[in-house]
């Protein structure tokens, strides 16, 4: 905890909130938990920096003084977290900072952040956000360039720089005050580069459940080295974020969005078109230690890991063993435009036919029916690469031959039409059946039908008990007439 000596600098963007707390233990104390008054134990307000009081009650009107000539009536004096926030501001003034922008597509990530959302929803719930992936790419890619790891002191008026092994990533989260205003904190993921993807997704839950529910600690806001903004959330395109003293760099994320010149196009001529998306990030840095080059070599490498590269989805999907294996970058091969047009749409059309048959052959392989697996299977044979399919054919509409008795369904559609009906739970084999009424009827009742509420609890328990029974006489005929001929 606190010696009651540690510099503002140590809580960078939450230093108005350290005081704010004081001030609440100081008016409330009962209202303020005991991480708090420990920490506040010894705690003493910097020079210059001490709490201001409240507002005093206004006295009846008969007796307030009329305002000062040079201030005008209907002005109000700041107070409080916003007091705090205009200092922040001011110093930060005093670092001298730049700024490099990329923007890319965000076709891919978006895409494989909906696999992952989709296996999270049929396990144990929770949602991958998009800043979830952005700030995973930032620790990844600071462990590549540890010049962007690097903070500016200054000792005894002589500049230097102190390179950090350690990336303590400040996540900004807006929260709800009790007065009814909105305030930032900025709490961190501790060691974040020492973390597997699944621990720190859990540990950024945590610190933003806490946040909205006011239960952070003082732990909770020191020593932020890095931050990451979203004001992309609130449809800014991008920002040119504030850099606080004590920290390297930080990363502002920018909507997702159409480009400006599509926003008014229709979305399945976008798709047709091969169109993606995108995302604009703005690297904010310590102009003294860090340059250009440097950060600009950094967003590369952060937009490479968001477009796929280094493994980083297959790393993302294993550590939440999500049973799919993620999507690729791919260059659009379009079916619509060149010199092939006609004869190119239908190539495309036979592939998608092509996959439809071969998930109807091969889906009951990747089918979950062992809940104690934890590998993800994989066949080649049900793989879009396969057929000349990328991620860009997605969104385009394809027939699909009476799927689920549609006529035409986005390859999106048909992808998952058949993934729940022979890659869930349940397996299902029936194409070497010769007649073909019979396949159809099978057909109808397990494309596009929603087996969770075909079977109810008591169903489940029945096919259970029959299955267990059969096991037993299973076992029961290899060892009692051991090289017997008989029939399953």
């Amino acid at each position: 905890m606190s010696d009651g000596t540690r510099p503002p600098s140590d809580f960078g963007p939450n230093t108005w909130l350290i005081e704010e707390m004081y001030r609440e233990l100081q008016e409330h104390p009962e209202g303020v938990s005991a991480g708090w008054r420990e920490f506040f134990s010894d705690y003493r307000p910097a020079p210059g920096r001490s709490v201001p009081p409240p507002p005093a009650t206004p006295a009846p009107a008969a007796a307030v003084a009329p305002p000062s000539p040079a201030v005008p009536a209907d002005t109000t004096p700041i107070l409080g977290p916003a007091r705090r926030l205009v200092e922040n501001m001011e110093t930060s003034l005093g670092v001298p900072t730049a700024t490099s922008v990329r923007t890319l597509p965000v076709k891919l990530m978006e895409e494989n952040r909906s696999l992952l959302n989709q296996h999270l929803a049929e396990e144990a719930g929770g949602k991958v956000s998009f800043t979830h992936l952005i700030a995973w790419a930032m620790v990844k890619a600071l462990a590549k360039h540890p010049a962007m790891r690097t903070v500016f002191l200054a000792v005894d008026g002589v500049p230097h720089r102190r390179a950090l092994e350690v990336v303590n990533l400040g996540l900004a989260v807006d929260v709800a005050r009790r007065d009814g205003s909105r305030a930032l904190v900025v709490p961190a993921v501790k060691g974040a580069q020492a973390l597997s993807f699944d621990r720190f997704f859990a540990a950024a839950n945590d610190l933003i459940r806490r946040a909205q529910r006011g239960q952070l600690g003082p732990e909770d806001f020191q020593d932020v080295t890095v931050s990451l903004t979203n004001p992309g959330m609130l449809g800014t395109t991008h920002s040119i974020a504030r850099l606080m003293a004590g920290q390297s760099l930080i990363l502002a994320a920018g909507s997702i969005a159409w480009p400006a010149e599509y926003q008014q196009a229709d979305e399945r001529t976008l798709a047709r078109l091969g169109v993606s998306k995108v995302m604009t990030l703005t690297c904010t840095y310590d102009h003294r230690v860090i340059q250009g080059a440097d950060s600009a070599a950094f967003l590369r490498d952060l937009t490479g890991l968001l477009a796929g590269e280094g493994g980083f989805y297959e790393e993302v999907f294993a550590s939440l063993e999500a049973p799919h294996a993620p999507l690729q970058m791919a260059r659009d091969r379009n079916p619509y435009l060149g010199e092939h047009g006609v004869d190119a749409l239908i190539d495309k059309q036979a592939s998608v036919l092509q996959l439809v048959n071969m998930f109807r052959v091969r889906g009951h392989l990747l089918a979950h029916t062992n809940p104690l697996d934890t590998s993800v299977p994989t066949h080649p044979e049900l793989e879009t690469s396969r057929y000349g399919l990328t991620l860009w054919d997605l969104d385009r509409e394809f027939a699909t031959g009476g799927i689920a008795g549609e006529r035409r369904m986005t390859l999106r559609e048909i992808v998952a039409v058949l993934r729940k009906a022979y890659c869930g739970t349940i397996a299902v084999e029936y194409m070497h059946i010769q007649e073909p009424d019979q396949k159809a009827w099978i057909q109808q009742r397990v494309e596009g039908v929603a087996w969770e509420k075909l079977l109810g609890r008591e169903d489940k328990r029945r096919i259970l008990s029959c299955l267990n029974a059969a096991e037993a006489f299973e076992r029961f005929l290899h060892t009692k007439y051991v090289g017997h001929k008989r029939f399953s």
